[in-house]
């Protein structure tokens, strides 16, 4: 297990934070654990829908990149816009309590765009892989959106 913050790498707070430890952060993959909780986005009589797993594994590839920033000297990056390029779920729904092993590599990255494919297994059950596209958001894009936001509440 790594020693890292995971709170300084990704924006995300209980209940939607799922990602607990980090296992592994490399350049362009790593591995995390989460533990299934009632707590959980989608979660209904004893565990979650097998969707919360896109979730994970898009948590996980912020951690990578975060990581990997911060050991560039830079500030870790939080805004990620993700979409679903490909899922193949091998269940529907999760029991509190399962422990979930979350792998993710970098298949390429251009800028600030990114594919990711993620792989979440329950002991030795693979329970859905995936295909993720990131589009990381530059701080004048963030700030863009928080006064058009603003504008629009106004």
């Amino acid at each position: 297990m790594l020693n890292i913050d995971i709170d300084s790498i990704i924006p995300h707070r209980e209940p939607i934070k799922i990602i607990s430890e980090v296992l592994d952060a490399q350049e362009d993959s790593g591995i995390t654990v989460a533990v299934v909780s009632p707590s959980w986005p989608l979660f209904e009589e004893g565990g979650v829908d097998a969707l919360v797993l896109i979730e994970a594994a898009a948590q996980t590839a912020a951690i990578v990149e975060g990581y990997k920033r911060k050991n560039q000297g830079k500030d870790s990056v939080k805004g990620w816009l993700v979409g679903i390029k490909s899922a193949e779920f091998n269940v529907t729904k999760i029991p509190v309590n399962t422990r979930l092993t979350v792998f993710v590599t970098s298949k390429y990255s251009l800028d600030n765009y990114a594919v990711i494919e993620g792989t979440i297994k329950s002991g030795e059950d693979v329970l859905a892989k995936m295909v993720l596209q990131a589009l990381r958001l530059n701080e004048a894009d963030i700030n863009q959106y928080n006064v058009a936001r603003r504008q629009a509440n106004e």
